[in-house]
C-alpha cells in the first residue's frame, strides 16, 4: 500500500471517528431519577462490617449502588429509600492480624431490609418495605462474576429488588 493511499485511509478514519463522536455528543443527554439514602441506626445492623471503617466502606458501596440504580429511573423521580438493616454474605474472621469475609454458601446469605418510597414531583407514586435475600447466593445464575467488584452479592441483590420494582422485572 502506497504511502499516500496509507494517509488518505487514515484521514478518512479519523474524519469517521470526529462525525461519530460529534453525533454522540449532539444527543440530548440523558435524563436521570435521583435517590436519597439513609441508614437507620446503622451500628445496630446485623452485620455490616465488624469495625467503623468496615460498615463506612460497605455503606458507601451500597449508597453509590443505589445511586446507579436510581439514575436508570425517569428524570424528575426520586427513591427515596431507609436501609433498616443489613447482614452481609459470609462472616469476618480473623486473619494474621486483620480479617477477611469468608463466604461458604451455608446459613450466610445475603439480607437487606428497606424502607422507600418513589416521588415525582413531590407527590408519591409507590411506597413500601421489602426484605431482600439470596439463599442461592453462590450457585446457578445468581453467583456474582470476578468484575462485581466490593460487594458483589449485596449489588447484585439490590439490582434484582430495583428490577422487580421500578423496570417491571426486566
Amino acid at each position: 500500500m502506497s504511502h499516500a493511499l496509507r494517509t488518505t485511509l487514515l484521514a478518512a478514519v479519523v474524519a469517521l471517528l470526529s462525525a461519530a463522536v460529534l453525533v454522540v455528543m449532539a444527543r440530548p443527554a440523558h435524563a436521570a431519577g435521583t435517590a436519597e439514602v439513609r441508614f437507620v441506626e446503622p451500628e445496630r445492623f446485623s452485620d455490616a462490617g465488624r469495625s467503623p471503617f468496615d460498615r463506612e466502606q460497605a455503606l458507601g458501596a451500597l449508597t453509590a449502588h443505589l445511586n446507579q440504580l436510581a439514575s436508570r429511573l425517569p428524570d424528575g423521580q426520586r427513591l427515596r429509600v431507609e436501609v433498616l438493616d443489613i447482614d452481609l454474605a459470609g462472616e469476618q474472621l480473623p486473619r494474621q492480624g486483620s480479617e477477611v469475609r469468608v463466604v461458604r454458601g451455608t446459613a450466610d446469605w445475603p439480607q437487606i431490609r428497606l424502607r422507600w418510597t418513589l416521588e415525582q414531583a413531590g407527590a408519591v407514586i409507590k411506597t413500601g418495605e421489602d426484605r431482600l435475600s439470596d439463599l442461592g447466593y453462590l450457585t446457578g445464575r445468581t453467583a456474582p462474576t470476578s468484575s462485581d467488584g466490593s460487594l458483589p452479592h449485596e449489588k447484585r441483590l439490590l439490582t434484582q429488588w430495583f428490577r422487580a420494582q421500578f423496570e417491571g422485572g426486566r
